[in-house]
């Protein structure tokens, strides 16, 4: 195809000497797939000890690890479904990992859909501080949300907002942002024909003013001294050298910093570029520092909210987490575990801390969300189930299970002790409540 020409010359002017590398990478057929250790729910030696095969450490971050060829439908492992780990291409791990997240910061994943980076980010939060997600496509921020409840996350905002409206509102609140932009996807070209496909120049130089955009929306949430990583998953260098040097022009607060990795090769003397030589499918990202003063939007405290008494009555009843217990609040008629942030009216706020459940009359259907954030521990009831057994599948594919007849009420399945879903036990019985539209087919 001529545009596939026309990238393949523009990669030899840009690679030079290395250009033969890249197409033996590139025309291979063998593209990089790797998984991310979900550290809120499973550490990386018990995940090493139950998932059945060997996992090979990618050099991008120390839970990232690489997905062996012969093993397909990871999608449909349990352990995925509990949100143990996240299927990543390798290489897009690099971005969080140079951001430098530290637990207590208050962080902005601005283009966040599907949800990889920013549930890394929460991981290395670790549930202190707070993430704030937005995505402007609707449909993708549902994916987003939707990966946000299966990883277990309790310290999340998710919002489908333009990034202009959301950072002009949110001004100087962040400790660290990270601008992950759409891009002309030149790093996915070996695993998606569609990438291929749309790509052109004029493409590229559109994407590049885009991006550009996007930064100076995201310069004004970011506090001073706070820091931003910007990255794509592309080689041009229209969309990385060139919008990074233009946006530095425009604003002189900004200078590229050291993030202190050592992955990839490094441009513009502290950013990184990866490139299939190095192990993943490409990336680019780069640190700034923002050195001006702002001023920051403050907190606003929630409103009293009297609680019925048959909701403390259900969570007693189900759960033994204080710390939720302690932030409960109605909405409409859903009842979520929050927490203080800014002003959001006008910001499309999809989820807010923790959904507990819905209220129902005088009763509460509760939600997967808050079984997926808790551990067996903090549940007053549990069924844990064998990766290898029949009665995960089972539970996974909708069917209800066979349990103690001592159980009664809402339990939480688990697998291999790590939190899975839920049902509700009676007579022996599990009736299942694990969404219908996650069961396996």
């Amino acid at each position: 195809m001529e545009n596939i020409s026309v990238f393949l010359d523009r990669m030899k002017s840009l690679l030079g000497s290395e250009f033969d590398a890249f197409l033996e990478y590139y025309n291979s057929g063998k593209v990089f797939r790797g998984i991310r250790v979900n550290t809120l729910k499973c550490s990386c030696e018990k995940l090493k000890s139950i998932i059945g095969f060997e996992l090979k450490s990618t050099p991008f971050c120390k839970e990232g690890f690489y997905l062996p060829e012969e093993i397909v439908s990871i999608g449909n492992n349990p352990l995925h479904h509990a949100g143990a780990f996240y299927v990543q291409e390798p290489s897009a791990a690099s971005a969080v990992e140079m951001l430098g997240v530290k637990e207590g910061d208050k962080v902005l994943d601005l283009c966040a859909a599907p949800g990889g980076k920013s549930t890394q980010i929460a991981s290395k939060l670790n549930g202190k501080g707070f993430l704030w997600s937005n995505e402007i496509v609707k449909s993708r921020a549902n994916i987003l949300l939707s990966n946000i409840e299966r990883m277990g996350i309790k310290n999340a905002v998710v919002s489908s907002c333009r990034p202009d409206i959301l950072c002009e509102k949110l001004g100087g609140y962040f400790d660290k942002i990270l601008v992950d932009a759409p891009c002309s996807g030149e790093g996915m070209f070996r695993k998606n024909s569609e990438a291929q496909s749309e790509w052109s120049v004029e493409h590229v130089k559109s994407c590049a003013q885009r991006q550009l955009n996007i930064l100076n929306s995201a310069k004004y949430a970011l506090k001073g001294g706070g820091e931003l990583v910007y990255s794509t998953c592309t080689f041009s260098y229209e969309e990385n050298e060139g919008v990074i040097t233009e946006f530095l022009e425009q604003n002189p607060e900004f200078s590229v910093v050291d993030s202190g990795v050592i992955f990839g090769r490094p441009t513009l003397e502290y950013a990184r570029r990866i490139f299939p030589m190095d192990g993943g499918e490409g990336h680019f990202a780069v640190k700034l520092r923002k050195d001006a003063d702002t001023v920051s939007v403050p907190d606003i405290k929630r409103e009293a909210c009297k609680i019925p008494d048959f909701v403390y009555e259900f969570y007693d009843n189900s759960f033994k987490d204080e710390t939720l217990r302690g932030n409960l609040e109605i909405i409409g008629k859903n009842i979520y575990a929050g927490f203080y942030i800014p002003d959001t009216r006008g910001l499309n706020i999809l989820r807010k801390g923790v959904l507990i459940g819905e209220i129902k009359k005088n009763r509460v259907e509760p939600a997967h969300h808050i079984f997926m954030t808790l551990n067996k521990e903090s549940c007053n009831r549990a069924v844990d189930l064998d990766i290898n057994g029949k009665e995960i599948k089972n539970f996974l594919h909708g069917e209800e299970i066979e349990v103690s007849p001592s159980l009664k009420g809402y339990t939480v399945v688990c697998v291999n002790g790590i939190t899975t879903g839920f049902g509700k036990a009676s007579g022996g019985r599990l009736k299942n409540k694990y969404p219908k539209g996650l069961r396996t087919l």
